[in-house]
């Protein structure tokens, strides 16, 4: 879908705060709040707006132990990747996947309370997805940047 520059101003407004009202955005856009309206259903229509979230605060919900655990399968058949996948999309504690080029074949990332809670997810939740060959853990030590913006303009 070919994107319009008012379109793109529209997102960026809504991935900043999608609470805003209809007459909000088309104030800031300068237009009419049925013709922001119309692009907004446009945009989910054609699947641009996959849906809308609230972002929670990690540390408020004791969630703000962050690790990235780099996983490397014991093989590279498709069969073991898409068993991989299934299973990892089971486990609450991870919050994101990414199928890597490179030294690993997967990058997780995982919140947790502490440490202890890391520690019983590995043993009692990790070990047991099949197809793992090694792992490798890094400690998140402070958010330097972290969006969940797409950057369109």
């Amino acid at each position: 879908m070919n994107l319009d520059d008012t379109d793109k101003k529209l997102l960026m407004l809504l991935q900043e705060d999608s609470k805003m009202t209809t007459k909000e955005v088309a104030n800031q856009l300068n237009l009419s709040a049925t013709a922001v309206y119309e692009r907004i259903r446009k945009l989910e229509k054609n699947k641009v707006i996959k849906k809308y979230v609230a972002l929670i605060d990690k540390e408020l919900v004791n969630r703000d132990f962050v690790v990235l655990c780099h996983i490397k399968l014991t093989q590279h058949k498709k069969e073991y990747l898409q068993e991989f996948e299934k299973e990892i999309l089971e486990l609450q504690e991870v919050m994101d996947c990414f199928h890597v080029s490179g030294d690993f074949d997967y990058i997780l990332k995982i919140g947790v309370a502490n440490i202890k809670e890391y520690r019983s997810f590995i043993v009692n939740k990790l070990t047991v997805v099949k197809h793992i060959g090694s792992s490798h853990s890094a400690f998140v030590i402070g958010e330097v940047k972290s969006t969940t913006a797409v950057s369109i303009i």
